[in-house]
């Protein structure tokens, strides 16, 4: 079964790096390549496995890195001084671009944060008497916004998932193959979740070691997330993801 999806929850490369620095808890100014690398490029693939539509700058940024990498563990270059006879350590940093550039991203992300906050305060005033919405009322949201995990968070889950579930996967097994719809899985994680009748960990959504079902489940949720059907907590880095049904 092919599956090609395109997420508005991506901002780009450089916003994946900052995702990373801030998880692995790195100093901007002083990056280890080797770490940073491998963790891109683990979420590289994992949004490969899902059949998600990378697009070309997230390789090009791929790219970016190894070189980078493979710079930094060149040896170093000395040069002589005719006059005195002593040798300087010649050293640029490769590392060095790559920093300008995301402490600039950073500026901007923080900036358009910043307007957008401005924004929804803005949004909060009126300039009309109150009026009487009590039969317009909802039940409040759940969730303190700041504990919401990013599509970054949902990725990491899902590679956990990954890991675990092929580590329960039976050496030999026959499997029948079987369509899945992320429709109908929708509405299954719905009814499931309404049946709970409280927050539902992340991996019990995932019953069973099937690719395609996994990717299914996983793409419906991220579905049921953007449609505002679901509620999704995580309650600090690395913390374990819950979910539970909107009632309102």
């Amino acid at each position: 079964m092919q599956m090609n999806v395109k997420t508005a929850g991506f901002e780009g490369p450089l916003d994946l790096l900052l995702h990373l620095i801030k998880q692995l808890e790195i100093d901007i100014y002083d990056i280890p390549m080797a770490e940073i690398t491998e963790q891109y490029l683990l979420y590289i693939h994992t949004m490969q496995e899902l059949q998600l539509d990378v697009a070309s700058e997230y390789l090009v940024m791929a790219a970016t890195l190894i070189a980078i990498k493979s710079k930094m563990l060149l040896p170093k270059h000395e040069e002589p001084l005719e006059d005195d006879g002593f040798s300087i350590e010649y050293e640029e940093d490769p590392r060095e671009p790559l920093v300008e550039m995301l402490i600039e991203y950073r500026k901007y992300k923080e900036a358009s944060e910043a307007l957008k906050e401005m924004g929804e305060n803005r949004a909060l005033m009126y300039t009309k008497p109150p009026s009487d919405l009590s039969e317009y009322r909802t039940a409040e949201r759940p969730l303190d916004p700041s504990n919401r995990p990013t599509i970054y968070d949902m990725l990491g889950a899902f590679h956990k998932l990954l890991r675990r579930k092929q580590l329960q996967k039976p050496l030999k097994t026959k499997i029948a193959r079987q369509e899945y719809s992320i429709e109908k899985r929708m509405e299954e994680i719905e009814g499931f979740l309404r049946e709970k009748k409280g927050w539902t960990n992340f991996y019990d959504l995932f019953p069973e070691y099937d690719k395609e079902y996994l990717i299914v489940t996983f793409l419906a949720i991220l579905e049921l997330m953007k449609q505002n059907r679901i509620f999704v907590k995580q309650d600090g880095i690395f913390a374990d993801i819950w979910l539970t049904v909107n009632e309102g």
